[in-house]
């Protein structure tokens, strides 16, 4: 593990309530997360993770408290150089897979790759990335076609394709069964060493722990 890639500095996020006071979803986290591991965040439903993957995604704003990302401060970007950044050097793998159901596997990494605004060896890139997830046999099937394990491995290629620095995943393994749900840890773990990518995701799955260089928890939105 290298260099600092990512950092949280005293971190809140707050929602406002009607006719009550702010809720509170993070509270005063801090955190740094180095270049190329498998970062865990652990917490119960609940707990903020979430909330805290989205501000280190540049998906979300913090209240307070700033956001390093490969070591410039995102929080005083706009949302237009965020919205770059979250397209050609980070990737995303959600809970609902969020494929793209009328385009085939193979169609939905090369949508990441389009968006990416990358040309070159654009056909070779797809199929490299199907085969490391172990669906090269499988890239012209439809979603529906294929189990939740592999829409999962899909959409994990899909988040790889454009080589980003980062990939934040959001309990990528919910609803995957357990043996299906280490089948994607040890690809993560491979990914991590192949590709040079630092991946952070959240769990609330104590049985998926010892599968992270570095893990973080959240308990009733702070940092313990």
């Amino acid at each position: 593990m290298g260099d600092i890639i990512l950092q949280a500095i005293d971190v809140v996020r707050t929602f406002p309530v009607a006719g009550a006071e702010d809720f509170v979803a993070v509270d005063k986290v801090s955190l740094e997360i180095p270049k190329g591991c498998l970062a865990i965040l652990k917490g119960r439903s609940g707990s903020g993770k979430t909330t805290l993957l989205n501000m280190l995604g540049a998906l979300d704003l913090p209240t307070k408290g700033a956001v390093f990302c490969m070591g410039e401060d995102i929080t005083m970007w706009s949302e237009a150089r965020r919205e770059k950044l979250r397209r050609k050097k980070i990737g995303f793998v959600f809970q609902s897979v969020s494929l793209i159901p009328m385009m085939t596997a193979y169609e939905n990494v090369e949508f990441a790759l389009r968006m990416a605004d990358i040309k070159d060896g654009r056909a070779e890139r797809v199929e490299e990335c199907l085969k490391m997830v172990g669906l090269g046999g499988r890239m012209h099937h439809m979603p529906q076609e294929m189990s939740g394990g592999e829409q999962q491995r899909v959409a994990i290629a899909r988040a790889v394709a454009h080589r980003p620095g980062i990939i934040f995943a959001d309990e990528p393994t919910a609803e995957l069964d357990s043996a299906t749900a280490l089948g994607v840890m040890k690809l993560f773990q491979e990914m991590v060493e192949r590709e040079q990518v630092t991946i952070v995701m959240t769990t609330h799955d104590t049985s998926l722990m010892g599968a992270g260089d570095i893990v973080y928890e959240l308990e009733d939105r702070k940092l313990i």
